[in-house]
């Protein structure tokens, strides 16, 4: 059975992806983690570094972007792809002008207020939902402020995925929360266009974390996927 690499969200752990790896038991999984480098090639590369030989790949947000650089890195070594609220273009100019004050504020020891007060109001359909936003500021307290700088400025310059997404003919999914106000549905029917031979699946009463906002239709969905 082939193995499923995972990859989580920016300031995410595995933990992001909730209950969904035990429901897709007993197929192999490997977390990679987007910590190491400064850019999404170095990470991309990190993360190939340590997984198997042939794998099917899953990342969502910025998993979903290292994913993408995976996959032009390693083509041959992924036989399936599962891009999740996830962006395959350059990142716009008014985020990318968010990024440095956002750096800065965390390195003098105000991650906790970044996190609580300009990320995590956008992640979820559902933003009364404490437990999952206490989840995601532990996950976020666990990596510290030196993975928030080195993701940020992976972020900020990354390169644009169309290209290579086009290049894709395996079994591809394309997923993402109805209520996503990270990254837009237009962006994940780009995707669902690039590679015709993709399901998109919008996933209803879900944000940006679908694997923990709804976790039964999300497993639906990559049960599916990995059936193809």
């Amino acid at each position: 059975m082939t193995p499923l690499v995972l990859i989580p969200g920016m300031m995410c752990d595995a933990r992001m992806w909730g209950v969904v790896p035990a429901a897709l038991g007993p197929r192999p999984m490997h977390h990679a983690l987007p910590v190491m480098g400064e850019t999404i090639a170095q990470m991309a590369e990190a993360s190939l570094q340590d997984a198997p030989a042939e794998f099917a790949l899953a990342g969502l947000s910025m998993g979903g972007i290292v994913a993408m650089e995976m996959l032009r890195q390693a083509p041959a070594r992924i036989t399936r792809l599962a891009l999740l609220d996830t962006n395959p273009l350059p990142e716009v100019p008014a985020v990318r002008a968010r990024r440095a004050p956002q750096i800065a504020r965390v390195l003098a020891g105000d991650l906790d207020s970044v996190m609580q007060d300009e990320l995590k109001p956008n992640y979820l359909a559902d933003p009364s939902d404490r437990p999952i936003l206490d989840l995601c500021l532990d996950m976020a307290r666990k990596l510290g402020p030196d993975v928030f700088r080195r993701q940020s400025l992976a972020l900020m310059n990354r390169v644009d995925q169309t290209d290579i997404l086009r290049r894709f003919t395996g079994p591809a999914l394309v997923l993402m929360g109805a209520q996503d106000r990270l990254c837009r549905r237009d962006r994940h029917e780009l995707m669902h266009n690039l590679m015709p031979q993709s399901e998109l699946i919008i996933i209803a009463d879900a944000g940006h974390l679908p694997p923990l906002e709804q976790p039964a239709p999300t497993i639906a969905a990559f049960k599916t996927w990995l059936q193809q």
